[in-house]
């Protein structure tokens, strides 16, 4: 899928010039969001849709066999006490360990992630970002998450962002591409924007705001700026490309702050595990706790939930 970049320049002639973000309005328009009241049946609604969307993640360099299949056993078993929940959409591990969470998966319809492309950093040639991505895919993977060069992006070097987008899309084959951004190392909306939209005509199934290992990581702010490029991108080709905010979210508060954002930019048809996730494990834990005070009256103590 490789592109020059006289070509490229050619096929997006104004994608510097477009790309311009009103700071000001995005800040305005998400503190409206924050202050929607909800009543209690739809915040038990939207905690339990939050809940869905959820994928439960470990990527740390201690992570062990044993450690994948106890989040697996989480994802598997939320909170037992509570019954007629819906499981969490997926648990994301790297990609030596997606044939441990494959198994331990086994038979169910929760789906197995990994995150690929020299993550976090990206900092990889290409040839060995797609071997990582063969390995993950050919041990089970359903969904990759791949790193954007965010070196080659703040260059101006957007085919070959573009360019390697591409790649991996075909490296992938039947297994859904979330494409992440980094947006905390990009700077600005207006890059954010950009971004998204290279992402988006390059194949990226989802776009997601951060590795998690960058500070800031998903903020309101930078998710309108994307699920607005979303919107666009869809009035422009008629193709659904989902959005995942990842890191800094672990309130239910929050959660459903997200999800009234998504509802009014994008509509019901995006209120999905299909078109929406959560990447923050530690958010299931403070869903489950209001999810339970909601039953119940009373909060339970956190002694009760897994630790992730």
């Amino acid at each position: 899928m490789s592109i020059p970049a006289t070509e490229f320049a050619s096929r997006f002639p104004d994608l510097s010039r477009q790309m311009r973000v009103d700071q000001v309005g995005v800040e305005e328009r998400v503190a409206r969001f924050c202050k929607r009241s909800i009543k209690n049946q739809s915040k038990v609604q939207a905690l339990s849709m939050a809940l869905s969307m959820i994928d439960l993640t470990t990527l740390e360099g201690q992570d062990t066999p044993g450690k994948v299949r106890q989040l697996c056993q989480k994802a598997l078993h939320l909170h037992d006490q509570l019954p007629g929940l819906p499981h969490v959409a997926a648990v994301c591990v790297y990609p030596t360990m997606v044939a441990v969470a494959r198994q331990a998966l086994a038979g169910h319809d929760i789906k197995v992630a990994s995150v690929a492309t020299a993550f976090p950093s990206g900092q990889s040639p290409l040839a060995a970002k797609l071997a990582d991505i063969k390995m993950a895919v050919d041990s089970g993977a359903d969904e990759i998450d791949m790193v954007i060069s965010r070196s080659a992006f703040l260059q101006g070097n957007y085919a070959r962002v573009f360019d390697e987008i591409g790649a991996v899309k075909e490296e992938c084959g039947s297994a859904h591409l979330k494409v992440i951004l980094e947006t905390g190392e990009l700077g600005t909306l207006d890059r954010v924007r950009r971004a998204s939209v290279i992402a988006m005509h390059a194949g990226a199934d989802f776009i997601k705001t951060s590795t998690g290992k960058i500070q800031p990581a998903a903020t309101m702010p930078v998710t309108l700026v994307m699920l607005q490029a979303i919107r666009d991108f869809y009035y422009e080709t008629d193709r659904l490309v989902g959005m995942k905010p990842a890191g800094g979210i672990s309130k239910s508060k929050q959660a459903i702050q997200y999800l009234v954002m998504l509802r009014e930019v994008l509509g019901e048809r995006w209120l999905t595990p299909e078109l929406f996730r959560f990447g923050a494990s530690s958010l299931a834990n403070d869903v489950l706790m209001q999810l339970q005070k909601q039953a119940t009256g009373v909060y339970q103590s956190p002694d009760y939930f897994s630790k992730d």
